[in-house]
């Protein structure tokens, strides 16, 4: 295919925004898609094969589009346009698998800020409030590693709060006392792996879901954990998880601190972790907001009503 170049005419302050401090955003779009990023003046010039020109053409003009409606241009914004641009051109972004309704993507700079501590971190808490993809980012990450055989385990825990931990009064085995829990999980790995993979990754303990209470006394080792709905763990149990890391393991810890369902909400462990390990070296934090709610649309204004809700209230105090 064609190699030779295209010219895409641009203001000034779009191809400041394309280019990025030191050239950083040109870098980005260069090593997604295999492209030659120059800014001769009045616009910017791109060389590289056919498709990849196209698909970075498509970034190059988000990101001027963003730039002349004057709004910042910064790094999480370079990749939530590259991973759309991914998808629009059948390409899945680079460590996420494909999902069975289309590409995996971040589509907010929230989620791309995200990924990006999931890819550079190996512990990270997630936090926000719900449709946030939170969940299914750190399921589609966890389920690429795993495909491309850089862990052996994909391992799911979450409190079963409901149940006091005590499950035993529940009819079957461990998975189907589990399961009712974990249907967020299931249905982010059905929709990534297909049932019939997911199955057969289950039966071959490549995949194990658990209750925190079930994972005491026990090393991680060459896997990656996620803990979801942590906000309903209490402090001993969230010590007792993170030290579960052995060699060669990654966790991503997830959770809304304003959805507790514990008796004494004061003991959740979420919050409280975060605060001590926020900076440690290898430990990412990455905190979502109203904006990056991907579900229905009332549900970022409903998350808005809640926090305005919970602002009003905190300054009354």
């Amino acid at each position: 295919m064609s190699k030779s170049p295209e010219f895409i005419p641009l203001s000034d302050d779009a191809v400041r925004a394309v280019a990025g401090a030191a050239s950083r955003h040109a870098a980005l779009i260069e090593d997604a898609f295999d492209v030659l990023v120059e800014t001769p003046g009045g616009g910017v010039q791109l060389e590289g094969d056919t498709r990849n020109r196209a698909a970075a053409k498509r970034v190059v003009q988000a990101l001027a589009d963003r730039a002349d409606k004057g709004h910042e241009v910064n790094e999480a914004d370079v990749r939530v346009a590259i991973g759309q641009a991914r998808s629009q051109g059948g390409r899945a972004p680079a460590g996420l698998p494909q999902g069975r309704r289309g590409q995996v993507a971040p589509k907010t700079p929230g989620q791309a800020n995200y990924l990006q501590a999931l890819a550079n971190c190996e512990l990270v808490f997630g936090l926000g409030p719900a449709g946030t993809g939170k969940t299914f980012l750190a399921v589609a990450h966890g389920a690429g590693l795993l495909l491309r055989g850089e862990v052996d385990r994909l391992i799911v825990s979450r409190p079963a709060v409901e149940a006091g931990e005590r499950l035993g009064f529940l009819p079957g085995d461990l998975t189907e006392k589990v399961d009712p829990y974990m249907a967020p999980v299931w249905e982010a790995l059905t929709d990534i792996l297909g049932a019939d993979q997911l199955r057969r990754r289950r039966d071959k303990g490549e995949i194990e879901v658990a209750p925190i209470a079930f994972l005491r006394g026990r090393t991680l080792s060459h896997a990656f954990i996620i803990v979801d709905e942590a906000q309903n763990a209490t402090r001993l149990q969230m010590k007792m998880v993170l030290t579960r890391l052995g060699e060669g393991a990654r966790m991503v810890v997830t959770g809304d601190p304003t959805q507790i369902d514990l008796v004494n909400s004061a003991d959740s462990g979420l919050a409280h972790a975060v605060g001590l390990l926020e900076g440690v070296k290898g430990v990412g934090i990455n905190r979502f907001g109203a904006e990056d709610v991907v579900r229905h649309p009332l549900v970022e204004r409903i998350v808005r009503a809640y926090d305005a809700d919970a602002a009003k209230r905190g300054q009354a105090v």
